[in-house]
């Protein structure tokens, strides 16, 4: 916020966010890939978890099971290896990156395989 003589004014400077979230457009790619994988028969629930560090996204086959695929976005790691990472069902990374479409990509390349 700007003050009346040109003064910028920060909002609780120094603070942490206490949480980390997805922003709109972010949660709208994830939940689209996984309406598609619902409508395809592949998944069938979902789970989220925000804490101070990561915002997680897991899909799952059914609600007692593993995640079958879990998205996570992690800022701390923005400027290393990308804050966005895609694992697999028993914990293994598949693809990290800097942007969610392309982290996402594996999952698309599945669901085409699937609807054909």
């Amino acid at each position: 916020m700007v003050q009346p003589g040109g003064a910028t004014v920060v909002a609780f400077p120094g603070r942490k966010p206490e949480q980390v979230g997805f922003t709109r457009e972010e949660l709208t790619k994830i939940l689209d890939v996984y309406g598609r994988m619902v409508a395809a028969g592949q998944w069938r629930d979902y789970a989220m978890d925000f804490t101070k560090d990561a915002a997680t996204f897991a899909a799952f086959v059914r609600h007692a099971e593993r995640p079958q695929a879990r998205v996570e976005k992690r800022p701390s790691l923005r400027g290393k290896q990308g804050m966005w990472t895609l694992f697999g069902e028993h914990g293994q990374v598949l693809k990290r990156g800097h942007a969610l479409a392309g982290v996402m990509a594996p999952i698309e390349r599945r669901l085409l395989k699937a609807i054909e």
